[in-house]
């Protein structure tokens, strides 16, 4: 089975807003569909140096986390609102994901 990849990915500092689009089947028509989740993320150094994520945010993240989830919400409301809906076009491999610096 092929790993799901993400689909697009805001970046403010160390936190992260990662899109990914999932596939289920409808339970009550058999029906393949799709539809969108998001992660959040915070990237710290542990103290051998090496790059960790964690779901716990500090209270200086709170800023950084609303702004990638704004993002990341009016991307997917953007692409339903333009017409495609969850059905981006291109593979959903991990070199046409789509990753978004935000500076603040």
């Amino acid at each position: 089975m092929e790993k799901n990849q993400p689909k697009k990915k805001f970046n403010a500092g160390a936190v992260s807003a990662t899109v990914w689009e999932n596939q289920a089947t409808n339970k009550t028509t058999g029906q393949p569909v799709s539809y969108n989740t998001i992660s959040l993320q915070r990237g710290y150094k542990d103290k051998d140096g090496n790059w960790q994520s964690t779901n716990s945010l500090r209270v200086a993240d709170i800023p950084k986390a609303i702004l990638v989830l704004q993002k990341a919400y009016e991307d997917l409301t953007l692409r339903e609102f333009e017409g495609t809906g969850s059905k981006d076009k291109g593979s959903n491999n991990m070199t046409n994901t789509t990753e978004e610096e935000i500076v603040m």
